[in-house]
């Protein structure tokens, strides 16, 4: 007898977080393997593996089924749970069709959003006004037809039944049965054949599926207690009463159910209910609606021809226009108008209401628009930085200009961001923490009782980081992990379990800088969620973007709030301040960044990178980019380091390989450092078009033989073309594949040298307002505050104690010193600080120089307690009256 015809429509991923044990890739391989047709997938209260499931399963050819298993508040989801009147029960909902996909969007969201207690709930009121193209399965044990029936109360569970057919149509709404070996559910599933015989509503099969595999039980028994926060030994603890949770085949299911052939038919009548595209690629930008009353082309060109006529002398007007004609036109083409304009009313707000802003990041550098915009700080002709490394009309794709803000100033130019596109049109992105390797073996060690020290051996020997190898990887290379894992069965059992749950999603969090913004509410696109009190999307930023959705960062960046601290303290001490943006080049600073005195300047701090310094001497600007670029391994591990270095400072000739590329890599001392210096190589001597050379590139970093014997052989062709030997061009791509798979991203190493070197000038020639900026922005950070005055010292700069007369909350300059910041004394608070300030100089405004009881009585004793007065003591602010501390 063959299989039946079946597909799985209760299914639970990872993402059931600490629930589901099941991987969606697994899922869908599973379903090929078996021939089944479709499958659904039904997360506990969310939909964060929807996009996927439909990605991995239209790619193999099965129909993704996209639902979710919700939780349904007993009375309403806009009170607290509770479970005497306002529990809650399961139900399992699919998206029927595009209508059914977009309710499912909305009741998702609305759980989090709105009906977030213990679990993201809706409500019988809200379900019934989203329930249109939604087929309804009435679900698990946990179920409220389940429920009554358990209870007795069959007439209920009818009347409920009802409910849901009146709310669903009669052809969209399912009994659940599944045969799982629970007592109970045996018991349920008897109530439920005689419903189904009373009232007619068809019955469906289905198996709750949390893993893949019959022997996977066990992981997931191990992943709840990780969930509960239970030792497997505990008798009492939360647990499944059954091993027949998994994937189970067609063959199996027929089986279970070949009394009930209906029940499996029912699955493929749900299935092919199912009629559902996403649209990938389409975007949804909102288009910039300008307060002048010009539409955005006509804002966009006059913002470029004005920054254009302000950034460039007339002498260079000609070659800028050409360039930004160019630009424009691309963007325009590829409809990103409005795009520019939204990164541009950004970052013109935040300047202009003190918000720092940093010179650009990434690849948005190379482009001339972004420059006469203002979104950029670095001049692109001067440093042959190139726009298709930022924009490449030939590979359709959103553009991407991230954005460092200070990191106190970006909660404020986020809540712009909601006032000018609504809240609804903006979120935050979600991200999963994932059971690292280190982290799941020490939570598998506690869910089994390993004595601590024995999970601390483990741990530590196990390699952590982004390029780590998995813990199955580790097991087959490491000797000493094998034999650790043969000490014992337990330690066995580690391994085992924990090599099952690595990579799992964990939690959720939200994601350190991304932003969403979109043309219509953002729940029409994505389902939202709610992590502590930001909203943010259920999909993370890959998937966002795939969608067409327009995804920013906006990065917190302390070190602009340093260089903005410090102007402030140069213009207070009477100084002109420098103009960051237009600093000389300044031998004094070069001197002390090759002498290694760099802390606290921009990622120039590390022991190896002080070492780099020391070898390579910069004394011009574009060094600082070139260390940058360097100081990453691939090149270290090249060697690039070392033969940069020695022709720098003509200890092997600069050559070059031919001499049309001489322009291109002067500034390189011949080497081959940046991804742009690999694109213009096979532009000007291999004839590619810039948007070809960026294909390369890309090419270069996949590093896939058979796509780069076709340009190995176009360049070859074209260098010959334009006078190289076929042997040199040869060599010369040789070159370009050995090295320029190691090269960096100039525009991005550009615009961050900018503020590294405004941080180094800043040291080197105002040495005391930069420190005091430094430990005034690092002061809870008591490590940091350390080093910074140690630094300070060897500079024979001091850092005077603190001193109630003169000392405020941060640190500040004085003199030639800096006052310690009372904020940096642990045992008080802001608030006390203030309110002592707040009293020094109301009574300063009276007497000259108070005494610590005029201080004293002069504070409200609910803001400066006892405490806070004993820690200032105790750290020396109040020395100045010449008693000894323990006295005061």
């Amino acid at each position: 007898m063959s299989a039946p015809d079946f597909v799985h429509l209760h299914v639970h991923s990872e993402y059931s977080l600490l629930d589901g044990a099941n991987r969606i890739d697994d899922l869908v391989k599973a379903c090929v393997t078996d021939g089944q047709p479709a499958i659904a997938l039904t997360d506990h209260g969310n939909m964060f593996g929807a996009i996927e499931l439909y990605k991995s399963a239209r790619g193999k050819s099965i129909k993704p089924l996209l639902g979710c298993e919700v939780y349904i508040a007993r009375r309403s989801r806009l009170e607290p749970h509770n479970r005497t009147d306002n529990g809650y029960h399961h139900l399992t909902l699919l998206a029927r069709d595009q209508q059914g996909y977009q309710n499912l969007l909305k009741l998702c969201s609305e759980a989090y959003i709105h009906g977030l207690h213990t679990r993201p709930r809706i409500d019988k009121a809200f379900l019934a006004q989203h329930a249109a193209g939604i087929s309804c399965l009435s679900g698990c044990l946990a179920g409220e037809i389940n429920q009554l029936f358990l209870r007795g109360d069959e007439k209920r569970a009818e009347e409920v039944c009802t409910e849901f057919r009146d709310l669903f149509g009669p052809e969209h709404f399912w009994l659940e049965l599944q045969r799982n070996g629970i007592d109970i559910q045996d018991k349920a599933n008897e109530a439920i054949w005689r419903l189904h015989q009373r009232t007619g509503v068809p019955v469906v099969a289905t198996n709750d599926i949390h893993y893949l595999r019959h022997e996977d039980c066990a992981a997931q028994d191990v992943l709840l207690c990780i969930n509960t926060g239970a030792k497997r030994a505990d008798e009492k603890r939360f647990r499944f009463d059954t091993d027949s949770l998994y994937f189970r085949t067609r063959e199996e299911m027929g089986t279970i159910f070949r009394d009930l052939p209906q029940a499996l038919k029912a699955t493929m009548d749900v299935a092919a209910q199912v009629d559902l595209s996403i649209e990938m690629g389409k975007y949804h930008v909102p288009v910039f609606q300008p307060d002048t009353g010009e539409t955005p082309d006509e804002l966009f060109d006059r913002l470029c021809d004005e920054g254009l006529r302000r950034l460039y002398p007339e002498a260079m007007h000609a070659k800028a226009r050409e360039r930004l004609e160019y630009e424009k036109k691309v963007i325009r083409q590829m409809g990103f108008v409005s795009y520019f304009l939204i990164v541009w009313d950004l970052i013109r707000w935040a300047r202009d209401n003190g918000v720092p802003v940093g010179p650009g990041r990434g690849s948005a550098a190379g482009a001339i628009v972004a420059y006469v915009l203002g979104i950029t700080k670095v001049e692109p002709l001067k440093y042959d930085l190139l726009f298709e490394r930022f924009l490449n009309s030939a590979r359709i794709s959103m553009p991407d200009i991230d954005i460092d803000f200070c990191k106190e100033g970006r909660e404020k130019v986020l809540a712009y961001t909601r006032r000018r596109y609504g809240d609804e049109h903006v979120a935050q992105i979600v991200t999963f923490g994932t059971m690292a390797s280190r982290t799941v073996v020490r939570d598998v060690g506690r869910v089994l009782d390993v004595p601590l020290k024995d999970i601390d051996r483990i741990a530590k020997k196990i390699q952590a980081g982004p390029n780590a190898p998995s813990l199955a990887e580790a097991l087959e290379k490491d000797p000493e992990l094998i034999a650790i894992k043969n000490e014992s069965q337990q330690f066995a059992e580690v391994f085992e379990f924990s090599t099952k749950l690595e990579g799992m999603a964990r939690h959720i969090s939200t994601h350190a800088a991304g932003v969403v913004i979109a043309d219509r509410p953002i729940m029409d696109y994505v389902p939202l969620a709610r992590h502590d009190t930001d909203v943010v999307t259920q999909w993370p930023a890959p998937q966002l973007e795939e969608l067409g959705l327009l995804k920013m960062d906006y990065l917190g960046l302390r070190t602009l709030t340093i260089l903005e601290r410090a102007l402030g303290y140069i213009r207070a001490a009477g100084k002109e301040a420098p103009d960051l943006d237009h600093l000389p080049d300044d031998p004094r600073t070069y001197q002390m960044l090759t002498a290694g005195d760099t802390l606290a300047v921009f990622q120039l701090e590390s022991e190896g990178m002080r070492k780099l310094l020391a070898r390579i001497k910069p004394d011009r600007f574009e060094d600082l980019i070139a260390v940058l670029a360097l100081y990453r391994p691939g090149p270290l591990e090249s060697g690039m380091d070392t033969l940069f270095t020695r022709r720098k400072h003509g200890e092997e000739q600069v050559t070059y390989p031919h001499a049309s590329v001489e322009p291109l890599l002067r500034d390189t001392y011949g080497c081959i450092v940046y991804q742009e210096q690999v694109m213009l190589i096979s532009s000007v001597l291999g004839g590619f078009s810039l948007n070809e050379a960026d294909n390369l590139r890309k090419a270069m970093g996949k590093k896939k033989p058979e796509i780069m014997e076709k340009f190995a052989a176009q360049f070859v062709a074209g260098a010959v073309k334009n006078g190289c030997g076929e042997a040199d061009a040869r060599e010369l791509w040789d070159n370009i594949v050995k090295f320029g798979g190691y090269g960096f991203n100039k525009s991005h190493s550009t615009a961050y040298a900018l503020i590294t070197y405004q941080t180094a000038y800043l040291k080197a020639n105002h040495r005391v307002e930069f420190l005091a900026a430094n430990l005034a922005c690092e002061m809870e950070t008591s490590d940091k505050v350390k080093a910074l005055v140690d630094d300070a010292r060897r500079a024979r700069v001091a850092v005077m104690a603190p001193d109630l007369r003169t000392s405020n909350w941060h640190f500040e300059p004085e003199g030639g010193s800096i006052r310690y910041g009372l904020g940096a004394i642990k045992g008080t608070g802001e608030r006390a600080i203030e309110a002592l300030v707040a009293a020094r100089s109301r009574l300063g405004a009276r007497k000259a120089s108070p005494t610590l009881m005029e201080l004293a009585r002069e504070c409200d004793p609910t803001e400066m307690a006892r405490g806070s007065w004993e820690a200032l003591i105790k750290a020396g602010a109040f020395d100045f009256t010449g008693h000894i501390r323990g006295a005061v």
